[in-house]
């Protein structure tokens, strides 16, 4: 199978290069400096992908979806689903989206997971996409997008908002993650790497996560209203309605709570014999 990657020279595109080469396909790539260009991939790939930056991705679709045809299939691979995929569906392709829940530096798909939104598509090429990830050891969820999009408002959107009001108090505070390190239990120093780890990384990238999907304002909003809650009753100094909050948070997160402190204590184990 001819596979194109627009954006194929960047980081998440090189990886999902070498993803399909892997996997016995011939892949060519368009970027900013290469002489094929992103219409060339549309006309001639039977399996075209759109990796580009969010706030690019519909535009670069509705510039290529003149040049397709129903023989081919295309996806993308932003962390959004509603907005490209009814792009995509503009066009006469077939349309599986596509979120890769990993960074482009992982040295293989071996226990990640590719979440798939099959919306006009053959049952053998969705199958024939499944098994190249699963054949690499990745996991594949297949779901609609706009529960995607619901899903992550929470696991990407309030993840990173908790993360960088961490950070930022932090700041305020004028106590940097070094002057913690000497009283960092392992606990706090996964907290603490993971506020880190995003702002390692590029900030229009997490600008667009936390801007580009309509769900999250909700889930920020709930959360700052969940925090005000907390803050109101630690300075009132009420055990018992802490204890209420408490319990009634571990009844939500029913069995996931024991399961939690199983993995975190494996994960606390492998840090400290490090």
């Amino acid at each position: 199978m001819q596979v194109g990657i627009i954006g194929g020279t960047g980081q998440m595109g090189s990886l999902f290069a070498r993803i399909f080469t892997t996997g016995g396909h011939n892949v060519h790539v368009s970027g900013r400096r290469t002489a094929i260009t992103n219409h060339d991939l549309a006309k001639s790939s039977d399996l075209l992908i759109i990796s580009v930056p969010i706030h690019d991705t519909i535009t670069v679709i509705q510039d290529i979806i003149p040049y397709l045809n129903p023989d081919q299939i295309i996806c993308d691979l932003t962390s959004l689903k509603t907005g490209p995929v009814s792009a995509m569906l503009c066009g006469p392709a077939e349309v599986i989206g596509l979120h890769p829940m990993f960074g482009p530096t992982i040295p293989s798909l071996q226990g990640q997971t590719i979440i798939a939104t099959p919306m006009r598509c053959k049952d053998e090429h969705m199958e024939m996409l499944t098994s190249l990830f699963t054949s690499q050891g990745a996991r594949v969820t297949i779901t609609t997008p706009e529960y995607h999009d619901r899903m992550m408002a929470v696991i990407q959107g309030l993840t990173h908002f908790k993360a960088l009001v961490m950070a930022e108090t932090m700041r305020r505070l004028g106590i940097s993650p070094e002057d913690t390190e000497p009283f960092m239990s392992p606990v706090y120093r996964i907290e603490t790497s993971v506020a880190g780890r995003i702002l390692a990384q590029d900030p229009m990238l997490y600008a667009d996560i936390l801007s580009e999907n309509y769900q999250i304002p909700n889930v920020i909003r709930t959360c700052c209203s969940s925090a005000e809650t907390l803050a109101e009753i630690v300075q009132s100094g009420d055990t018992s309605a802490f204890s209420k909050f408490f319990l009634s948070n571990r009844e939500w997160f029913g069995d996931y709570c024991p399961r939690s402190l199983e993995e975190t204590d494996r994960l606390i184990s492998c840090m400290v014999s490090l």
